[in-house]
C-alpha cells in the first residue's frame, strides 16, 4: 500500500481544508470559549459538516452514506485538528458509526447522523486513565436491562442525543467476554451528567447510571458479545484521534515555522539561526514519520487486515510523541509571546494534551504493543 493519498483522497483533502479553515478556524474556538458556551461546539456547524457529506464518510452506501474508509475520515480529521475546530466528528461520525455498523441500530441512528441532527457520545472509560476494562453492570430486568455504574470523560455526554455505553452482563472487569454495548437516550431516567470543561475548552461529562432501565432493543449487537463492536469502536477512535493529532501538530509546526521566518533578532530573522533550523528539521521528520504510521493504520483498517490492531497502537503512540514535540517546540520558539493567551500556539498545546489521553496515551499503546509481542 503506498503511503500517500490517491487523486480522490487528495480532492477530498482540498475540499475539507478550505471548508474547515473558512467555517471553523481557531477564532471559532476562541469565540465559544470566551462566550462560555455550554455545549462546547456549534450544532449549526455540525449541520454544515452534514451538508458537505462528511458525516456519512464511514456510513455504507446502502445506508445512505458515502461508503468510504478510515483514510478519508482521517483526511477530514486532520483538517479539524489543524484548525482546532470543536466538533463531534470523531465521536459521532467515526467511532459511533463503527460501533453501529451491521446492527439494527444502523437504520435507527444513521439518518440522524447523516443529517447532522444526531450527536453520539461514548460512555466507555470508568477511571482516571483509559483502560480496556468494563466494570459497569447491566442486570436483567423484565424484558430489558438495568445499568448501574459510572463513566468518566464522556465527550459531549451532557448534550448528546445518543449514548453508546459499554457495560458488563457477565464475567469480570478485565475479560472480553461478557461485555455488551447499549444505545441509551440521553434523557433516560436515573441518568445524570456532570459536565466539566477540559484544558482545551471542550466539555466532557462524568455520568452516573443509577439503575437506568433500557429495553432489549437497546442492545447493540449481541448480549455478552459486544467485545467485537467495542474493539471496532476503539480502533476507529484511536486512529481518528491520531489523525486529528497529526493536524494539531502540523498546524503548530506551520505556525512556528512562519514565526521563525518573521521574527527578527540582531537584525536578522531567527529562522536563519542554525540551531533553530536543526530543531525545525527534526520536528518535520518526526511529524512525517507519525503521519506515515497513521496512514498505514487507516489503510490496514480499511482492508480488515489482522495487523491493524498493532498498527493502530503504533499510530496513536507515535502521534502522541510527535505532536507533543510540535506544540512544545512551538511554545519555546515563540518565546514569551507563546505563553500568552492572545497567541494561538497555546491552544494547540492544550488540544494536543487532551487528544493524547483520548482512547489511550502513548504509554498505554506502547504497553499494548509490548504485550502483543510477548513481553
Amino acid at each position: 500500500m503506498p503511503l500517500y493519498l490517491n487523486d480522490e483522497q487528495t480532492m477530498l483533502r482540498d475540499t475539507a481544508k478550505d471548508f474547515v479553515a473558512d467555517a471553523a478556524p481557531v477564532s471559532h474556538l476562541r469565540a465559544l470559549r470566551d462566550a462560555n458556551d455550554s455545549a462546547g461546539f456549534s450544532r449549526d456547524l455540525w449541520k454544515q459538516f452534514a451538508e458537505m457529506g462528511f458525516t456519512g464518510i464511514l456510513i455504507p452506501e446502502g445506508d445512505g452514506g458515502l461508503g468510504l474508509g478510515h483514510v478519508e475520515a482521517g483526511v477530514v480529521l486532520e483538517e479539524i485538528g489543524r484548525n482546532l475546530s470543536p466538533s463531534p466528528f470523531l465521536t459521532t461520525a467515526v467511532a459511533a458509526v463503527e460501533a453501529l455498523k451491521g446492527t439494527a441500530h444502523a437504520a435507527r441512528h444513521f439518518p440522524g447522523i447523516l443529517s447532522g441532527e444526531t450527536i453520539a457520545a461514548l460512555a466507555i472509560d470508568e477511571g482516571p486513565k483509559h483502560r480496556a476494562t468494563v466494570a459497569m453492570t447491566a442486570e436483567r430486568a423484565g424484558n430489558g436491562f438495568r445499568l448501574t455504574g459510572k463513566k468518566q470523560f464522556v465527550t459531549h455526554g451532557h448534550v448528546a442525543d445518543l449514548l453508546i455505553v459499554a457495560a458488563r452482563t457477565a464475567g469480570s472487569a478485565d475479560e472480553d467476554d461478557g461485555v455488551t454495548l447499549f444505545a441509551v437516550p440521553r434523557d433516560a431516567a436515573k441518568l445524570t451528567a456532570t459536565p466539566e470543561r477540559l484544558a482545551d475548552s471542550s466539555i466532557a461529562a462524568r455520568m452516573e447510571f443509577d439503575g437506568v432501565e433500557v429495553d432489549a432493543d437497546a442492545v447493540i449487537g449481541e448480549v455478552d458479545g459486544g467485545a467485537a463492536n467495542l474493539k471496532r469502536l476503539l480502533a476507529a477512535g484511536r486512529t481518528g484521534a491520531a489523525a486529528e493529532m497529526i493536524g494539531v501538530g502540523s498546524g503548530a509546526m506551520d505556525m512556528t515555522v512562519g514565526y521563525l521566518k518573521e521574527r527578527k533578532q540582531f537584525g536578522v530573522t531567527i529562522g536563519s539561526f542554525q540551531a533553530l533550523q536543526h530543531r525545525a528539521a527534526h520536528l518535520y521528520s518526526e511529524m512525517e514519520v507519525a503521519r506515515a504510521a497513521t496512514l498505514k493504520a487507516q489503510q490496514l483498517l480499511d482492508a480488515s487486515d489482522e495487523r491493524a490492531a498493532n498498527a493502530v497502537s503504533v499510530a496513536k503512540a507515535m502521534t502522541g510523541l510527535a505532536t507533543t514535540l510540535a506544540v512544545q517546540e512551538g511554545i519555546q520558539m515563540h518565546g514569551g509571546i507563546g505563553m500568552t493567551d492572545e497567541y494561538d500556539i497555546g491552544f494547540y498545546m492544550k488540544r494536543a494534551r487532551v487528544l493524547a489521553e483520548m482512547f489511550g496515551d502513548t504509554n498505554f499503546h506502547a504497553d499494548a504493543l509490548a504485550k502483543a509481542g510477548g513481553y
